[in-house]
């Protein structure tokens, strides 16, 4: 179900940052957990502060108010393709935005698209806080993994306060997830893939194809995270065509279903051919003009 952001933090939708910033104030402080020991409070803390994340900033805020809070949520189809329309942090394939989200109070995984809501009640209040106590904060320890690693899952052995432990990552895990083992958060970092790129649960790679092959087409060899898969392109292909393979790319870290992989396919002009080469392009051409190519 879409979420309500200005609901959630009751002001209209023509509030300015202003009204946004004393909203949040006033329920922040009436539902963090310090103050509002309730069954529900945290929960509230949580949306209030993800309704304050999205409509604090003027860039995420005109994205929510074009496509809903589904834009921030994983899975989310906003119609974005893989190969435009954003870039960078906020070029995520599960709406404009990816963020990694670590709630170290609730759960083993936590990947809801969102920072740290007590980070953002921090920063908020100038790092104090208008309750007598901090919260403590849980330690972070940050570990490397390569892309393949964090496609498949892997299980490393680390040590961590002087104590050897055998970390598990999950399938699907992505640059910049935490997770929460004990007393302490894993920041996981993955290495960049020399042909895979990542988005989200998406991978997207190129294919390049002989001039020959563009025009007559048949079947071509696509390697994927999975493995080697035939693919057949249609006579007349042209250059930057993309295929989307479905289900062929990176499983969702919470075990339901995967992505796509995108072929973006690059047709190699020859720079060097031979005489008799040229005499069969230039009849091809010449065919092509008498009798019209389309």
């Amino acid at each position: 179900m879409d979420k309500d952001f200005y609901k959630t933090l009751g002001i209209s939708k023509s509030a300015s940052q202003t009204d946004i910033k004393k909203a949040y104030r006033k329920l922040a402080v009436e539902y963090h957990p310090d103050k509002n020991k309730t069954k529900e409070a945290e929960q509230k803390f949580k949306e209030i502060s993800k309704a304050y994340e999205v409509l604090s900033d003027p860039q995420k805020r005109q994205t929510y108010d074009q496509f809903g809070s589904a834009a921030f949520e994983q899975g989310s189809p906003t119609g974005q393709g893989p190969f435009g329309g954003f870039s960078g942090q906020q070029g995520g394939q599960y709406g404009p935005f990816t963020y990694s989200y670590s709630d170290g109070n609730t759960g083993d995984f936590d990947f809801g698209g969102f920072s740290d809501p007590f980070d953002i009640f921090r920063e908020f209040f100038g790092g104090g806080s208008p309750f007598g106590s901090q919260r403590q904060r849980r330690p972070v320890y940050s570990l490397t993994i390569d892309f393949m690693e964090a496609v498949k899952g892997v299980e490393k052995q680390v040590t961590i306060e002087n104590k050897n432990q055998k970390i598990k990552i999950p399938a699907g895990i992505d640059d910049g997830n935490r997770i929460r083992y004990g007393n302490y958060d894993i920041l996981i970092r993955v290495k960049p893939h020399s042909y895979f790129q990542r988005q989200g649960q998406d991978v997207i790679s190129e294919k390049e194809i002989s001039f020959s092959e563009a025009v007559l087409g048949g079947m071509i060899n696509i390697e994927t995270v999975g493995g080697d898969i035939k693919l057949r392109i249609p006579s007349g292909t042209q250059p930057d065509t993309v295929f989307r393979l479905a289900q062929k790319g990176i499983s969702n870290v919470r075990g339901s279903g995967k992505g796509n992989h995108y072929v973006k396919i690059k047709v190699i002009i020859p720079k060097n051919i031979t005489s008799k080469q040229k005499d069969l392009l230039k009849e091809f051409e010449e065919s092509g003009k008498k009798k019209g190519w389309f």
